[in-house]
């Protein structure tokens, strides 16, 4: 019996791309020349759910921060999801003084919440 492959469909994934680029304030034009694609290819991926390379699937993950869990592992719980992953790639670059803010703001929510 021949076993038959899932497809996946990128739809999700890129769309979830191409809001990631937009919070991020970069153009599809200027992110493609970083990664050395067409805006067409781009495009595809984020609009038609066309599968990237390998290679382009990785660079735009990881400058994006985007979490690839989520997507491919929809069943199980993703360690960190791209929002996750987007505050912390923030946080990274803040000093002491910017995460003392943070944190203050971080337990001014948990207490309006209720949470101890």
């Amino acid at each position: 019996m021949e076993e038959q492959t899932k497809q996946f469909d990128f739809r999700a994934l890129g769309q979830a791309i191409k809001k990631a680029r937009d919070e991020k304030g970069w153009s599809r034009n200027g992110l493609t020349e970083m990664l050395g694609i067409t805006p067409r290819y781009l495009v595809d991926i984020e609009n038609e759910g066309q599968p990237p390379s390998l290679q382009v699937l990785y660079e735009l993950v990881t400058l994006l921060d985007v979490s690839v869990d989520e997507y491919f592992f929809s069943n199980k719980k993703a360690e960190k999801d791209t929002q996750r992953r987007q505050l912390d790639a923030l946080l990274d670059e803040m000093d002491s003084r910017d995460l003392t803010v943070m944190t203050a703001t971080a337990k001014g929510i948990k207490e309006a919440k209720g949470e101890d």
